[in-house]
């Protein structure tokens, strides 16, 4: 059975307020269910460990958010999720990032997980992410000392979505500049609108409403 290893975030507030925050669900739940219904398992993995905070667990008439929520496997492997550094990458036929505020203050810069992501792609796998997740590729150097976004076309969370979102004062960084000043190219659509962006095994997607198609885009590469 393949495996998705799934990086989530252990920072749980919106940069540096007092916003509880972390992965945002949706993003989570609808790859997840994509990934189960193609016959895939999966593991959740931070960068220390134990539980990973999450948020949007209480959005309504979301029957797949609710569904993979209840899940007992889920909430065991979410609030006990693997030290990054305990896991073999080659057990893995994709990495996922999926979006949250919280990974633009954890994984977004760490070197630890960057390195186990840039040996995962250097052998031949597949890189995903959505949402506020592409600031996880933000770190990855390959061996060549390259950096993994330079000549790739990337999307994620745009600066329109900020502003609608009301969070443009308070996020660390913001996303759709680090992107378009590290990747070939930054891609965006109407706000809001599902975007995937595909290149040479990266797959990103711009937002929530683009969950769902970046993971069928990586069940795709597996099959």
């Amino acid at each position: 059975m393949k495996k998705v290893l799934i990086f989530v975030t252990n920072h749980g507030t919106l940069g540096n307020t007092n916003e509880e925050n972390g992965t945002f669900s949706p993003e989570l739940t609808h790859a997840l269910h994509v990934f189960l219904e193609a016959g895939f398992d999966y593991d959740l993995v931070s960068i220390n460990g134990g539980k990973a905070p999450v948020y949007g667990t209480d959005i309504e008439d979301d029957a797949v958010n609710a569904k993979i929520l209840a899940n007992e496997t889920f909430q065991q492997r979410i609030n006990n999720t693997i030290p990054a550094a305990d896991i073999d990458v080659n057990d893995y036929a994709a990495i996922f990032y999926p979006g949250g505020f919280g990974l633009l203050s954890d994984l977004a810069t760490n070197e630890a997980v960057a390195k186990v992501s840039a040996q995962h792609y250097e052998q031949g796998g597949v890189l995903a992410a959505v949402c506020h997740g592409p600031a996880g590729l933000l770190p990855i150097t390959l061996s060549n000392g390259e950096k993994l976004l330079a000549d790739k076309t990337v999307t994620g969370f745009t600066r329109e979505e900020e502003v609608d979102y009301g969070t443009i004062d308070n996020i660390p960084f913001l996303l759709e500049e680090s992107l378009a000043r590290a990747a070939k190219q930054f891609r965006k659509g109407q706000p809001w609108g599902e975007l995937v962006v595909e290149d040479n095994r990266v797959i990103t997607g711009q937002n929530p409403a683009s969950a769902h198609a970046v993971a069928v885009a990586l069940v795709k590469h597996l099959l």
